[in-house]
């Protein structure tokens, strides 16, 4: 059993030993395939993060397909209705099919989650799952210093309790989307930020990865994925 890999990296769901069986049905998945196919559907937080994972994968003599399908700014909702990302998914035999959600909004309301992000990803689920793959959603990162576009919202607010939404709500959508994976890539930060190294992780906007950011997250995926 693989449970190790996700106690490591801080993976902690709703119902361990289901996800840790589902965690060790992927990674035995990817073993078997003679060359793995991952897809990544998000915006500008994976446009880097793939071609790192495929760089540490080949590094440690997995032969694997990793491709994207991002747009800046983009939410599972735009790609749920999007022809390229619906074609993407069901033409290209894919193993793993990773879901990015736009930043912040995993980390609004219940209500907006509701309207906004959960009937889509559902969507996307059904449609990666009629293609044969398996979905994983991508836990992101808090913002350095909070969301402070939302300050109204989120008076006083910070990387960990930003974090802790983020949390939240992709737990919420994966149980909604019937039980997905969550590669818990912002616990990850959120254990170099509580160790004083988190900040050499952001760009200068203090959004988006920097080069240290991207190559921290393509490495909780190649854990995730081949529990190495």
């Amino acid at each position: 059993m693989r449970l190790w890999v996700a106690l490591a990296i801080g993976w902690a769901l709703a119902g361990p030993v289901l996800e840790a069986d589902a965690l060790d049905s992927l990674q035995r998945r990817l073993e078997k395939a003679a060359e793995p196919r991952i897809l990544f559907v998000g915006n500008s937080y994976s446009f880097k993060v793939p071609e790192a994972l495929a760089q540490l994968a080949q590094e440690g003599r997995h032969g694997v397909v990793v491709e994207r399908v991002t747009r800046g700014g983009w939410t599972l909702r735009k790609h749920a209705g999007s022809k390229e990302t619906l074609a993407r998914i069901r033409g290209g035999k894919w193993d793993v099919v990773v879901l990015q959600e736009q930043s912040q909004l995993p980390s609004f309301s219940r209500e907006q989650r509701g309207e906004q992000m959960i009937p889509h990803a559902k969507n996307l689920v059904e449609e990666i799952r009629r293609a044969g793959a398996v979905p994983v959603f991508f836990q992101t990162w808090g913002r350095r210093n909070g969301d402070l576009q939302n300050a109204g919202a989120f008076p006083d607010d910070t990387f960990a309790k930003m974090q802790a939404r983020l949390i939240v709500g992709y737990r919420e959508v994966a149980d909604a989307a019937g039980g997905v994976l969550v590669v818990p890539v912002g616990e990850a930060w959120a254990e170099e930020m509580k160790a004083g190294n988190g900040k050499r992780l952001y760009a200068r906007d203090g959004s988006h990865p920097s080069a240290a950011g991207v190559l921290h997250s393509a490495r909780i995926f190649y854990r995730f994925f081949f529990g190495e």
